[in-house]
């Protein structure tokens, strides 16, 4: 063998065994692009696009505990009450919100979630709201227009001792913005969501179970600067009679107040949109029988109340509200935000029922972290 063979050989072991490793070789895959969560904020703080799809989504939600004292709601052991009782109550809330750009404008969803634990162990849960919306219509569980269409009664906790609307019922709705100050809604809503009320007596009850034809509420407002009057209407289907509200609103800077009145249609009878969440006692005569209109307003009923803002962590609440039936309610709560989306609010709150002579005292300390 002479040198010139030995090369070569050499150079073809070489090239044989490098063909092999390179048979063997492992190439590393190209790494997937990341993809990070984008914000969303053609409506509003909070939304961050899903990833990989157009959906924006904005979670939310509180934790509050607060302790009650008496019970503004219903009479309980004679004039000047406070031995109601203690109740010590927590809540989570969780808010889910989702949007959608598309050619009829944003379809959007809302979902609230509660989650309740009262003194005593007993734990409930609530869908509160659920529902679609698309293009000013929406769809699906959320409180009556009757009451979001002009407002609620007031920035307090008992705002309705004096019943001012329904919540939380099934309904199909149609909001209309003129973009001018000028707004209106329509409204069916579910006759059997309403909640089982022990003062509108068993023909009522039954009259529900087989009934299925809707309520409906219809309003209409017009706000100009720092004033606002808007009026609706509602009408159940069960009982066959309803009520009207109208309400005017004026913000000043240093004060904000609101003003709004109701009128039944049947003032010997309660509806669904003139009627009661008062406890049976709060009308519970000496014989033992209970006069559930007593509990309503009657033919009328006024509220109104003023707001003012002491700066910019400490504001003042006070309601006023009196019926035909002679039920007088009054609330007012400090709310004080010492640091941002924590409240601390006190609040006391007297009732007075003249039908059977007999008053209340109630009072709420609320903690409450909004996130």
């Amino acid at each position: 063998m002479n040198i010139k063979s030995l090369l070569l050989g050499s150079a073809a072991a070489l090239a044989a065994v490098s063909g092999a490793h390179a048979a063997d070789a492992v190439v590393a895959a190209e790494p997937e692009p990341l993809e990070y969560v984008r914000i969303c904020d053609a409506y509003g703080a909070g939304y961050f696009f899903i990833p990989g799809t157009e959906t924006c989504l904005k979670i939310g939600g509180k934790v509050r505990t607060e302790g009650q004292w008496g019970d503004a709601y219903g009479n309980h052991g004679g004039a000047g009450n406070w031995d109601f009782g203690t109740l010590w109550h927590t809540r989570a809330e969780l808010n889910i919100n989702t949007a959608t750009d598309t050619e009829y404008g944003p379809l959007k969803t809302n979902t609230i979630l509660r989650w309740d634990w009262q003194e005593g162990g007993s734990t409930g849960t609530n869908l509160l709201w659920a529902y679609i919306s698309l293009g000013g219509f929406s769809v699906g569980k959320q409180d009556s227009w009757y009451n979001q269409f002009v407002g609620y009664a007031g920035d307090v906790i008992n705002d309705d001792v004096i019943y001012d609307g329904p919540y939380e019922l099934n309904q199909i709705t149609y909001n209309y913005d003129a973009g001018n100050g000028f707004t209106a809604v329509v409204s069916v809503e579910d006759s059997n969501s309403a909640s089982d009320i022990s003062t509108y007596g068993g023909a009522w009850e039954q009259s529900r179970a087989n009934h299925y034809a809707p309520n409906v509420v219809a309003g209409a407002g017009y706000k100009a600067g720092a004033w606002s009057i808007k009026v609706v209407g509602g009408y159940d289907s069960i009982v066959e009679e309803g009520a009207i509200k109208a309400r005017l609103d004026a913000d000043f800077g240093v004060f904000s107040a609101f003003l709004m009145g109701g009128w039944n249609t049947d003032g010997s009878k309660l509806n669904q949109y003139a009627g009661s969440n008062l406890d049976s006692s709060a009308c519970t005569h000496s014989d033992g029988t209970i006069h559930g209109a007593d509990c309503g307003w009657g033919d009328w009923a006024v509220w109104g109340g003023v707001g003012v803002p002491i700066n910019d962590k400490l504001k003042w609440n006070l309601q006023l509200a009196y019926t035909d039936s002679k039920i007088f309610a009054a609330t007012t709560n400090i709310k004080w935000n010492p640091v941002k989306n924590l409240l601390i609010e006190p609040e006391v709150s007297y009732t007075n029922w003249d039908s059977i002579g007999q008053d209340e005292w109630a009072g709420i300390l609320r903690f409450e972290r909004n996130f």
